[in-house]
């Protein structure tokens, strides 16, 4: 089966911003390849002027959430690696499979997301020995920098939904069709962590697994 690949814009983030960030990006993916009969639900993000569609899937929700949680798990313990990809597979199964078989060759993934997010460390303003008045005014400078640096993210998010649009409205002929009409609301589909890294190992075998189209990127623990 032929198997799309979408690399979306990269997006730089604080670590309290990571949260909103993938849920619209998350959410958005899920939403366009939705198979059946949905509940959309819009949703306001508190720290940017984007409204986003859910399913309103309760499944999907704890599924997506989950997967966040453990993201930002995943980040607290490299605080090193600031460059971090997450994968959104969609999959159709396998029938007639050998008893041998592992869990992955019963999946055929058809389309691949990656999410690319540059990790950002917050420095937070020290006190000035000049004064207080040089506090005050490099709290203001600091201030004004997260405005802008809030709103620029806030701009790139609007430009990876809309890639996210174009590519769905784009690439259609490789979407399989329903198996079940009546029950499949949205296509299966699982979230890995990548690792970023050109030169690791891993991601040279990541890259390898996508060009072979076999398996899926394996998880980051």
């Amino acid at each position: 089966m032929n198997c799309q690949v979408c690399q979306l814009k990269e997006l730089e983030v604080e670590s309290f911003e990571i949260r909103e960030v993938l849920r619209c990006i998350l959410h958005t993916i899920v939403f366009h390849r939705a198979l059946g009969l949905i509940r959309p639900k819009d949703i306001d993000l508190e720290l940017f002027d984007i409204t986003y569609v859910q399913c309103g899937e309760i499944e999907v929700e704890k599924k997506i959430d989950d997967r966040i949680e453990h993201f930002i798990s995943w980040i607290e313990k490299h605080p090193n690696k600031k460059k971090t990809q997450l994968c959104v597979s969609f999959y159709k199964a396998k029938s007639k499979q050998p008893w041998y078989a592992s869990k992955t060759d019963h999946r055929s993934f058809w389309e691949r997301w990656y999410i690319n997010l540059n990790v950002d460390v917050v420095l937070h303003p020290t006190k000035s020995p000049v004064g207080n008045s040089k506090l005050v005014m490099d709290l203001g400078d600091a201030s004004e920098a997260r405005s802008c640096r809030r709103k620029q993210l806030e701009q790139s998010l609007q430009q990876v939904l809309f890639q996210i649009i174009k590519f769905v409205n784009d690439k259609k002929d490789h979407v399989p069709p329903p198996i079940n009409d009546d029950r499949e609301i949205y296509c299966p589909f699982e979230i890995t962590i990548t690792s970023a890294s050109s030169d690791s190992t891993f991601g040279k075998d990541m890259w390898k697994r996508i060009l072979l189209n076999s398996g899926h990127p394996s998880m980051i623990s």
